[in-house]
């Protein structure tokens, strides 16, 4: 047991998480994302029962995001006529707000199978339980200055 750790946070993702460098990338996915396939080169790190909102809540407690970038947060785009609403998006800009002072402007999106081929090339994927479609976010690792 840590103090200041989110729980959510188990032994084996903080690893992950200290272990990677800056501009290092990880995918916090949906429960429909194909993390093992995707993740042949990756850490697969599975949080079945967790969803993504809770699981990016807590990283971006220890982890800071890449200030090299413009877009250091990315988003699977919805395929073009696909009928599907995302407000999960909306609550991740805000979470992100509560960690970067970019919030909304550091998100940008990538079309889904770019993002297929991006997420390939990951440090680690986290697979959720987040039953919300197009939930999948990509992180990339800042520099820790504190």
């Amino acid at each position: 047991m840590l103090k200041g750790i989110p729980k959510i946070l188990s032994p084996e993702l903080l690893k992950v998480l200290a272990e990677m460098g800056h501009s290092d990338r990880l995918v916090i996915s949906d429960g429909n994302f194909p993390a093992e396939s995707m993740g042949k080169d990756a850490i697969v790190i599975r949080c079945d029962g967790h969803g993504v909102p809770e699981i990016l809540d807590a990283i971006l407690q220890v982890f800071p995001l890449d200030t090299y970038v413009e877009k250091p947060v990315n988003l699977m785009e919805v395929m073009p006529g696909d009928n599907v609403e995302t407000p999960i998006w909306d609550t991740y800009k805000e979470i992100i707000a509560k960690y970067d002072d970019r919030g909304a402007d550091a998100v940008g999106n990538i079309e889904r199978f770019a993002f297929y081929d991006e997420a390939k090339k990951v440090y680690a994927i986290i697979a959720t339980g987040e039953t919300a479609l197009y939930a999948n976010i990509m992180l990339q690792k800042g520099v820790v200055v504190d």
